[in-house]
C-alpha cells in the first residue's frame, strides 16, 4: 500500500476504494460468461467454453477438483467477456485478463474471504506485477505469452500465498514456480485476435497459481530466485523470434486451421 501511494501520489482512501472497483469488474467478468447460456457473449472465434465447464462441474466428478475447474471456468469466463469488447481489468494485459480474477474469486468463495482480503491480495498481486514490468516485460509483443500470462499467473499465485497466511518469501517462490512452469510459452494468436489461444492459456494460468501456491505453502522452495527467474524469462523472450511474439506469422496462427479461420473472418 506505501508503494501505491507513493507511486500515484493518491491516498490511501482512494486506492482502497479503486481497489474496490476492480474487484466489482473482476467479479463481474468471470460470472458473465458461465451464466451465458444463449452464448451472447461471445468473440469472433471462442464461444461459450465456460458454460460446458460449468455444467460437467456441476453434474460430473473432475478429473482435476472442483476448485480447479471453477477457476478454469472463470478464466474463460472473462477472456470471453473480453473477447465480445465486454469490460475486464488488464491484469496485467487484457490478453491475461482472466487468471487473476479466476483465482481470486474462486479463492473469495472457496474460504469466504471478505473485501478486505480481497484488497490485500490485489496489493501483493500489484507488487509482484510492479516488479517485472520495471525489470523485464509484461507485453507479448516483447517477451512472448509467458510475459503476460506467465506475469498474471505469478500475481495470481502470490496473492493467494499472502491471502492464506503465507510469508513474503513463500509468496515470491509461488511467482518464481509460476515463471518457470511456463517458460518460453509463445505468443500466436490465430487472425490476430486475442481470443485462440489465449482463453486456454489463461485457464492454465489460472490453474498453475493455484498448484504453486500450494506448493510454496507446503514449504516448497523455488531453486532460482524470483528477481532471477523474472531475469531469464526476459532473456527467454528476446531470444523469441518476432514470428513468436504477437505477430501471428508462426506457431498455431500459421497452421493450416489456423490460416482457414483467418481467411474466413476476413474473406
Amino acid at each position: 500500500m506505501d508503494y501505491e501511494i507513493q507511486k500515484t501520489g493518491r491516498s490511501y482512501g482512494y486506492i482502497k476504494d479503486y481497489l474496490r472497483n476492480v474487484l466489482g469488474v473482476m467479479s463481474t467478468a468471470v460470472h458473465l460468461g458461465i451464466n451465458d447460456e444463449d452464448n451472447t457473449i461471445k468473440g469472433k472465434i471462442i464461444g461459450n467454453d465456460s458454460v460446458l465447464l460449468k455444467k460437467r462441474y456441476e453434474s460430473e466428478k473432475t478429473v482435476c477438483g472442483k476448485t480447479i475447474a471453477i477457476a478454469v471456468s472463470y478464466a474463460l469466463s472473462t477472456m470471453e467477456v473480453n473477447a465480445s469488447m465486454g469490460k475486464v481489468v488488464a491484469s496485467p494485459t487484457a490478453g491475461s485478463c482472466g487468471v487473476l480474477p479466476a483465482v481470486l474469486i474462486t479463492m473469495k468463495e472457496r474460504f469466504d474471504l471478505d473485501e478486505e482480503k480481497l484488497i490485500e491480495g490485489l496489493l501483493a498481486a500489484n507488487m509482484v506485477g510492479s516488479v517485472v514490468a520495471r525489470n523485464a516485460t509484461i507485453s507479448g509483443a516483447e517477451g512472448g505469452c509467458q510475459a503476460e500470462v506467465g506475469t498474471a499467473s505469478a500475481m495470481a499465485s502470490a496473492a493467494v500465498v499472502h491471502i492464506m497466511g503465507g510469508t513474503p518469501e513463500q509468496a515470491f517462490s509461488a511467482a518464481a514456480m509460476c515463471f518457470k512452469n511456463l517458460l518460453g510459452l509463445v505468443c500466436d494468436p490465430i487472425a490476430g485476435l486475442v481470443e485462440s489461444p489465449c482463453a486456454k492459456r489463461n485457464g492454465i494460468g489460472a490453474a498453475n497459481a493455484l498448484m504453486c501456491a500450494e506448493m510454496a505453502l507446503s514449504g516448497i522452495v523455488s531453486i532460482i530466485p524470483f528477481d532471477e527467474v523474472v531475469e531469464a524469462m526476459y532473456r527467454v523472450g528476446k531470444a523469441m523470434p518476432p514470428s513468436l511474439r504477437e505477430t501471428s506469422m508462426g506457431g498455431l496462427a500459421t497452421t493450416k486451421t489456423g490460416i482457414q479461420i483467418k481467411m474466413d473472418l476476413f474473406k
